[in-house]
């Protein structure tokens, strides 16, 4: 059943505006007060709200969904919704659409939307969204959504310019189903909660996500307020360190051959030169196979675990790389334990490869399935052992995305995929006790208080175009750092052939995200300079930078009695940036540690002519 029979109504962004207002919902049809709210505006020529745009629930099958009943309650700029089924017969649902709306925004308004797993962000405007990253859910992880639209997850915005406001669309919670934005450039737009095609019950109804819809002066600050409301749902997990971790990573200088020479080895230079790196991380390549975690391949002699008890003893945390939702044909427990794994129609493990992609490393993989009881033991038995007996303390866990895949079947048929997900996780936290917890590669939204950390870009590589990408991924989500988990901006690598000037933005980058800062250089052979700039890092401060604009030049961060400036040159040349202080400032560069004067307050201070590919941080200390 739809709300409403009228086609999608068009939306001027104060129509939009206004959704925050809220109003009384149209369910079956337009009754007569909501014609008299009709004649209202029609008289006073008030534009409507988002409230009374057309809703519908769509059938996987083809089958009649016309006692399928959706209603939508708004309380605050939030609406709440659920679908009933008041027919005899049970029906399959593929999708709700909470509301069809066609915008009245210019087509060259700029967007932004999250996406369902780490690696997939969108940009660039109505008219012509553009892919921030180069994995992303359509393309590369071949996530099912219709041709000619661009899909995002969870969160997007849509830029205000003039005196115009910024306008959010954010779905603040995930339990059960995912919520997206369907956008069909350059002004229609859906708002969708995917039901993965699940039967609902005769009698029976499904609680929807929560969605949070309103207007802001800036992207930033309305990001701040979905995010407030998202830690109300999900509320983050707790460590005890108030700040983000430190440490060091072997995955960025040694990759899948790493050998317990050159752990051991970096051991003596960070106790040595930079003890505030606290987890010593040992990254792929210590298991024999993709699925045996607590297995030891060659290149450790057998024996992590006397590498992980030498970390300890010299008084650094053990933290260890875990792909727990994923295994290769050739393991143990894919081998010893086939019924453990999602399925295709034919009731056999479906590979990977066969509805997304099938992995970077031993694949095609298969995904352990979070619903089956065995499964979600075997989970936190791993990790209790790598707790208790291995005596880590920091995981990393990567490949996160398959725990919540597409295309499959589970061991429990009413579950949808992020239920799948949520299970396994919450099973591999019970293991993993006190311990750090971060999520890489993993969906976004179902990851929602179930991670003390998030990896918000894509891996880092030691060029400048991957500098770049990775920085303005980051920052783009910097609204998420100290609200939902620590992000992490993965590793900082200060050796090889980036130019100081592309050093000093890869350094500046991190440092603004407010994030997790762990080195991924081999610090044995890191020159003197870079190891001081490391040095500079640390601790990190917690705090990420706000933007006022969508350029992402100049970025600001209040911390105790001071303000830092953050300038960025993204260019291929020269860029003069500038801002306003409010207040008389003392400001030093924070890299080299030159003075650069008092500025008296609502002053500008301005990096002119600053080169190509370069970054300023200035902190300006209030006088």
């Amino acid at each position: 059943m739809t709300d409403d029979r009228r086609g999608p109504r068009r939306w001027s962004r104060r129509a939009l505006l206004q959704c925050a207002i809220g109003a009384p919902l149209l369910v079956r049809g337009i009754d007569a007060h909501q014609r008299a709210q009709e004649n209202t505006r029609q008289a006073s020529h008030s534009l409507p709200t988002i409230s009374e745009a057309r809703g519908f629930v769509t059938s996987a099958d083809g089958a009649d969904v016309s006692k399928v009943e959706l209603t939508r309650d708004w309380a605050d700029g939030i609406c709440r919704s659920k679908v009933t089924n008041h027919g005899r017969g049970a029906v399959a649902i593929s999708e709700v659409v909470l509301f069809d709306l066609t915008l009245d925004f210019p087509a060259s308004t700029p967007i932004y939307g999250e996406g369902f797993q780490m690696l997939s962000q969108t940009g660039g405007t109505l008219a012509e969204p553009k892919d921030l990253g180069s994995y992303t859910d359509a393309k590369h992880y071949r996530m099912p959504m219709p041709d000619g639209a661009a899909q995002f997850y969870g969160a997007m915005t849509i830029a205000g310019s003039g005196r115009q406001r910024h306008w959010l669309a954010a779905f603040t919670s995930c339990r059960r189903f995912s919520g997206l934005f369907r956008l069909r450039p350059p002004s229609s737009l859906q708002i969708v909660v995917d039901t993965e095609g699940l039967t609902l019950a005769p009698g029976a109804s499904w609680e929807l996500e929560e969605l949070l819809v309103g207007p802001g002066e800036t992207r930033d600050g309305l990001l701040a307020s979905a995010g407030a409301r998202i830690a109300k749902n999900h509320p983050p997990l707790k460590t005890a360190a108030s700040a983000p971790p430190t440490g060091w990573c072997s995955w960025y200088c040694f990759g899948p051959r790493v050998t317990a020479r050159q752990v051991l080895d970096n051991l003596d230079a960070i106790a040595q030169d930079i003890p505030g790196l606290t987890y010593v991380q040992i990254d792929d390549g210590y298991q024999p196979a993709m699925g045996d975690w607590l297995e030891t391949g060659a290149a450790f002699g057998g024996d992590v675990r006397g590498v992980l008890d030498r970390i300890r003893a010299r008084g650094f945390q053990p933290a260890i790389w875990v792909a727990p939702f994923v295994a290769e044909e050739q393991s143990h427990v894919f081998q010893q334990h086939r019924d453990w794994f999602v399925t295709d129609g034919s009731g056999a493990p479906l590979r990977s490869d066969r509805v997304t992609f099938g992995g970077w490393r031993r694949g095609p993989w298969y995904a352990l399935d979070g619903t089956h009881p065995a499964v979600q033991a075997h989970f936190e038995q791993v990790f209790t052992t790598m707790r208790r007996e291995w005596g880590c303390t920091y995981f990393k866990l990567d490949a996160n995305f398959w725990g919540a895949m597409h295309g499959g079947r589970f061991h429990d048929p009413t579950a949808t995929r992020v239920q799948a997900y949520r299970r396994g996780m919450q099973a591999i936290l019970r293991g993993a006790a006190d311990s750090f917890v971060l999520g890489c590669n993993h969906p976004i939204w179902p990851s929602l208080g179930l991670l003390h950390g998030s990896r918000s870009s894509n891996d880092i590589k030691r060029s400048w175009d991957r500098v770049k990408s990775t920085a303005q991924q980051n920052v783009l989500r910097n609204w998420q750092n100290g609200r939902l988990w620590w992000n992490d901006p993965d590793a900082i690598v200060l050796t090889g052939d980036l130019t100081d000037d592309e050093l000093r933005f890869h350094a500046t980058a991190i440092y603004a995200t407010g994030g997790m800062v762990l080195s991924g250089d081999d610090l044995t052979s890191i020159p003197e300079p870079r190891l001081a700039m490391l040095k500079k890092l640390l601790p990190p401060t917690g705090v990420a930078a706000s933007f006022t604009d969508d350029d992402l030049l100049v970025g600001r961060i209040e911390q105790p009695r001071r303000t830092v400036l953050c300038f960025f040159n993204w260019f291929d040349r020269g860029v003069t940036a500038g801002t306003s202080i409010g207040r008389a400032v003392r400001v030093t560069d924070f890299w080299t540690g030159e003075s650069l004067g008092r500025r008296p307050a609502g002053s500008s201070i301005e990096m002119k002519d600053m080169p190509p590919h370069s970054a300023r941080l200035l902190i300006c200390d209030h006088v």
